[in-house]
């Protein structure tokens, strides 16, 4: 089954870090733009962070620049999102997706299940 499996969410203080993983199982993602999207209560789901698969290509929401870095392990078919200074705006649930374009569209490419981040002033 080709899916995009996370993990890594959970609830910490104001200030600290986390870090969310997404692997491709049953695929590859090649030739896909490759990160992550959020959605919080009450709010449209938003872009966070993006990456190709094949070579570095890091984008960033304004909201989440120098505090998140998106990086790549091809040989694992892995993202990872280290989430340093957290804050309480950037509760929400974080979706992994794998697309042939940026930001991914609902209805087509891979999404993982979703993981929690819930940040406490």
């Amino acid at each position: 089954r080709e899916q995009l499996v996370e993990s890594g969410g959970g609830s910490v203080q104001a200030g600290e870090s986390l870090r969310l993983s997404c692997r491709a199982s049953g695929f590859v993602p090649r030739g896909k733009f490759v990160g992550w999207t959020r959605q919080a209560p009450g709010k449209e789901r938003e872009p966070v962070a993006r990456t190709h698969f094949d070579f570095a290509m890091p984008d960033y929401a304004d909201s989440v620049k120098g505090r998140f870095t998106i990086s790549r392990d091809n040989a694992k078919n892995t993202i990872y999102l280290p989430m340093d200074t957290l804050k309480p705006e950037d509760t929400a649930i974080y979706y992994c997706a794998a697309d042939d374009w940026w930001p991914p569209r609902p209805d087509s490419g891979y999404w993982g299940q979703g993981t929690q981040v819930t940040v406490s002033s």
